[in-house]
């Protein structure tokens, strides 16, 4: 709730905040159900004591593509201090460690300017506009397509 309840977290997010625990649950089913198909894996990003202040999810996994879908939300509380970027760079590096994928993609609100800087960091590359991609909370917006390449991840300075 801390992380998906807050409406600034959730503002380039294409779903609603969570209201309540009843949103959470539902969310945790939705998710368990993609997890047993095998096409989507979510972790909850915690600080040492356990508590969580994220998530990270690998979902839209086409195997016959070797591609999936990044996704990615940290409590507002944490934003800038460069978590993000340690989680969903060990994230990275575990998917191309454990699975047999050659890209991943990432779909951001071109106004996310945090996020984009994050993804860039990583070393994706920014490779087009979607023009009226999403939806969402009563606009139609843009989405920005990012992509990352096993070679060009494994060839990063260490």
């Amino acid at each position: 709730m801390a992380v998906n309840g807050d409406d600034a977290v959730t503002r380039f997010l294409p779903y609603a905040s969570w209201q309540s625990l009843a949103d959470a649950e539902a969310w945790h089913d939705r998710v368990l159900a993609y997890q047993k198909n095998g096409d989507t894996f979510q972790f909850v990003i915690t600080l040492p004591d356990g508590t969580p202040i994220g998530t990270c999810l690998l979902f839209k996994l086409v195997e016959a593509s070797a591609r999936a879908e990044l996704g990615y939300a940290l409590a507002r509380a944490h934003w800038g201090s460069g978590l993000m970027y340690e989680a969903i760079h060990a994230f990275v590096d575990r998917i191309f460690q454990d699975l047999p994928l050659h890209r991943l993609e990432a779909e951001i609100d071109p106004r996310n300017a945090g996020s984009a800087r994050l993804l860039e960091k990583l070393g994706f590359v920014r490779e087009g506009l979607l023009r009226d991609r999403w939806r969402n909370k009563g606009e139609t917006t843009d989405a920005a397509l990012y992509g990352l390449l096993r070679p060009d991840w494994e060839a990063r300075p260490a």
